[in-house]
């Protein structure tokens, strides 16, 4: 497990070795920095001394308060996304955030020193701040994630572009209320016209100089973050610390199927209906052509940028492992014939984004194929961020489907603990206890 770097490099700070590194970790210090500055202080004012002091069990400790901060910021970020919403009660905002906060991965983690809670936490934490406007304070923190975990910065763009999307629909409610021909305020491409004219939309809104203006005035913090970081890869010579070897960025195309597919299960009892089902068969009719050209390009993506790495066909203890052994790797077509229920997933993400602009979900396909794409790697962990976005920007379920979501969840957080602490195993060529775990 990671944890076994992550643990003996926090250590080493507690000791105040801080020019010391462990060449196997690959992410920046922030866990360990915040580590230090919560248990230093803490154990001086309750008297502890000896191992106590940066124990396991009290580097553990940390990711707790994390999730207890990831609580309470998703019922945050719930109350203010769907404010307008007068259906959603604060009952099943809080159910909703009581659900999203055991997420089975994300809680997983929470029980282990390692960076997910805390990169959770302060991504989240900048995106209420970009949602309450506060975008000095918010890229802050998103310089914070991103010493947690550099792809991070991913999400700090995020939060600079739903500032933009915020101002593009601004303007296209604008100059749609100009045409007396236009009813509908939001772009709905159905046809390859409808395309062209969103298109020559943002070409028209990005090369006026007063939206640019207005648009930097906004998104200079994020903007000093992305230039700072860009910095750092030039110095770094990539964004990797530590060991590389493992971490070669690709375009893994397939990626962004395995996470629709991912978010399709752990949200399947908010989104899926027998009534969304009729609908998706409804737009199949009414419009095969695109349903046929996103078939033939996923198609195309699945035999041409399928890549597998090491990890996921020799390491036994992940999820991904028996996934991609019991399923993809049955017969060579049946990654093929996936395909039909990738782009049923991907309609009903979107479907259930439907009342976001159609510029805030540029926003969030740019970042999560920009997350997504470059890792050759099928992690879950990778899942955690976008996942958690989508599923607080979905209109709040009702109550009956919050139970049901939260049953779910328990249930398999529940197995995963269970088989964790309980059905551990040997490597042939290892003396050390293996785990079975996300």
């Amino acid at each position: 497990m990671d944890e076994i770097f992550h643990v003996p490099q926090a250590q080493k700070y507690c000791e105040g070795r801080f020019n010391e590194w462990d060449p196997m970790i690959t992410t920046l210090p922030g866990l360990y920095l915040i580590s230090v500055g919560i248990i230093k202080p803490s154990v001086w004012l309750a008297g502890w001394t000896g191992e106590v002091v940066c124990s396991t069990a009290m580097l553990r400790f940390i990711n707790l308060l994390f999730s207890s901060g990831n609580l309470y910021l998703i019922y945050l970020i719930t109350c203010e996304l769907h404010r307008k919403d007068k259906a959603a009660s604060a009952f099943r905002r809080l159910l909703s955030s009581l659900a999203l906060s055991s997420f089975p991965v994300l809680y997983f983690f929470t029980f282990l020193y390692y960076t997910d809670a805390g990169s959770t936490f302060f991504i989240l934490f900048a995106y209420l701040m970009c949602l309450y406007g506060s975008h000095e304070l918010s890229a802050l923190l998103g310089f914070c994630a991103i010493m947690f975990r550099q792809t991070n910065v991913i999400w700090v763009a995020f939060c600079a572009g739903t500032v933009l999307a915020q101002k593009m629909e601004e303007a296209w409610k604008t100059d749609q209320t100009k045409k007396k021909d236009e009813k509908s305020p939001s772009p709905i491409p159905g046809s390859l016209a409808g395309a062209r004219k969103i298109i020559r939309f943002l070409l028209e809104f990005l090369l006026t100089p007063k939206n640019v203006t207005v648009v930097i005035r906004l998104t200079w913090p994020y903007a000093t973050v992305a230039v700072g970081f860009l910095v750092f890869i030039i110095l770094n010579r990539g964004i990797v610390v530590g060991d590389r070897s493992s971490h070669e960025a690709c375009l893994n195309f397939p990626q962004l199927f395995y996470f629709f597919s991912f978010a399709l299960v752990f949200s399947v009892f908010d989104t899926l209906s027998c009534q969304k089902i009729v609908n998706f068969f409804r737009f199949l009719k009414k419009y095969p052509l695109l349903f046929l050209f996103l078939t033939a390009l996923s198609l195309f993506m699945v035999w041409k940028f399928t890549f597998v790495h090491k990890y996921l066909l020799a390491d036994n203890r992940h999820y991904p492992f028996y996934i991609w052994k019991k399923i993809f790797q049955r017969h060579e077509l049946v990654p093929f014939l996936l395909v039909p229920g990738y782009v049923f997933a991907v309609w009903i993400l979107f479907e259930a984004l439907k009342s976001k602009s159609l510029f805030w979900n540029l926003m969030f396909f740019a970042c999560l194929s920009a997350a997504s794409v470059p890792q050759k790697l099928l992690e879950f962990r990778y899942f955690i961020l976008p996942y958690l976005i989508y599923r607080l920007n979905i209109p709040v379920p009702s109550i009956f489907r919050l139970i049901l979501e939260i049953g779910f969840y328990t249930t398999v957080n529940t197995v995963t603990i269970y088989i964790f602490l309980n059905k551990t195993f040997n490597w042939p060529d290892s003396t050390d206890l293996q785990r079975f775990m996300w």
